[in-house]
């Protein structure tokens, strides 16, 4: 029987953060939030796009975020799908985006704001997921845009992102859960797509 990994629910990477808006009703907003929130809507519109996002969101060494990050945790919180969020969708990112940089800097041991493959696997295989060193290192290869052998915290939610996008689509055809699927070139080429990262 494979092991996708599956820590309890609510653990960041695993659905959807506690208090995401339509799970229990809307959470009330905490007044911190809505303040933060206020401080991103640059264009005071009442919603926030990928691009103020990424002009608020920072990494320990103080560069912005990248905008596929951005894009990307817009379009998990994007309920109506109109490519912004609310101020309760903004709510709901705002805690996965504190539960993901404490995973982050509980793995990063140097405390250097970056983390390296083996730290990249401590954390992934704390998630539950098993994944050779290579599997470890290509992943850092894939998301360090600046050839530093190393993540920033908005690459390491990208990537873990992906590795539970691609788990999901994985494990939804693998029935018998045997670790070993046959897909079809539509079936691949629409899960990549699906991934889009």
């Amino acid at each position: 029987m494979a092991n996708y990994g599956q820590p309890p629910y609510g653990q960041p990477g695993y659905g959807a953060p506690p208090g995401q808006p339509g799970q229990w009703g809307a959470p009330q907003v905490d007044p911190q939030v809505q303040a933060w929130f206020m401080a991103v809507d640059a264009d005071r519109s009442g919603r926030i796009s990928a691009l103020e996002l990424q002009q608020a969101l920072v990494n320990g060494n103080w560069s912005h975020f990248n905008p596929e990050t951005c894009r990307l945790m817009i379009a998990m919180f994007d309920k109506d799908q109109t490519g912004q969020i609310e101020l309760p969708e903004f709510q709901a990112l705002w805690s996965y985006i504190q539960q993901w940089k404490g995973v982050f800097e509980r793995f990063d041991g140097n405390r250097t704001g970056s983390i390296e493959a083996h730290e990249l696997g401590q954390a992934l295989t704390g998630m539950g997921y098993n994944f050779s060193p290579q599997f470890h290192q290509m992943c850092i290869t894939k998301f360090d845009f600046h050839g530093r052998r190393s993540m920033n915290l908005d690459q390491f939610i990208q990537c873990c992102v992906m590795v539970k996008s691609l788990t999901d689509m994985f494990s939804a055809r693998d029935t018998q859960r045997a670790g070993r699927i046959t897909v079809s070139y539509e079936d691949f080429m629409t899960m990549a797509v699906m991934t889009k990262i």
